[in-house]
């Protein structure tokens, strides 16, 4: 049995192999050269050097990582710093990416709140809890998960619960209602809530109504 003590509180060298040395032929003074080099006098398949200026380093690794996925100032940042770019390279360029729109806090957050609430059925404290992680401002948190009002997260733990009842048929009525009411705990969802829904679906199913209640009446 969960209990309120019980609940969760939320709860990047590219290596290349040179190119091999071309075996001399009989009779030749010496091997032939190490790797044959172009019209222009550079070697065949030699890699272009890194940017040696920080700034465009910087810009460099940013957008190859944006290409991936959109990520937050402070997620570039770290990757920044874990390459040992300069603070004031790093600033420059995410200053930069922000004007010009790749760096979007704000959108990044309703995105990721959507997605997680729509694939995960993450409730808002567990969506609040990772977009901190990320490095999202407070206000910009609260703003991105408030677009899930309270009608629509019961609706996605009902949906939860209801996809969990078949796998928890046959089991006893404590373990069942134990294992519902974790699994919405771990999602994010208030004790309050999940207990509200675990119980109005067990009663729907034929439950005894106040078997439930009693079950649950320490608990609310």
């Amino acid at each position: 049995m969960t209990r309120r003590s019980e609940w969760p509180e939320y709860a990047a060298h590219d290596g290349g192999s040179p190119p091999s040395p071309a075996s001399g032929t009989a009779g030749s003074r010496g091997a032939a050269p190490a790797a044959r080099r172009d019209r222009s006098g550079g070697r065949e398949g030699a890699r272009d050097p890194a940017p040696r200026d920080p700034v465009e380093r910087a810009r460099a690794i940013c957008l190859r990582l944006l290409t991936g996925s959109p990520r937050t100032r402070r997620q570039l940042a770290e990757a920044l710093r874990a390459k040992d770019v300069p603070e004031d390279a790093v600033a420059v360029v995410l200053d930069r990416l922000e004007e010009v729109g790749l760096i979007d806090d704000a959108a990044f957050a309703d995105a990721w709140v959507e997605s997680r609430h729509h694939g995960r059925g993450l409730a808002r404290r567990a969506l609040a809890q990772e977009l901190r992680g990320k490095g999202v401002a407070p206000a910009v948190v609260e703003e991105a998960v408030g677009q899930l009002d309270s009608e629509r997260e019961e609706a996605t733990a009902r949906a939860l619960v209801d996809r969990k009842l078949r796998a928890t048929r046959g089991l006893d009525r404590e373990k069942r209602m134990r294992r519902l009411v974790g699994m919405l705990a771990r999602k994010g969802y208030s004790q309050g809530l999940a207990l509200r829904v675990v119980r109005r679906a067990l009663e729907e199913e034929g439950e005894d109504g106040e078997a439930v209640e009693r079950y649950f009446a320490d608990d609310v």
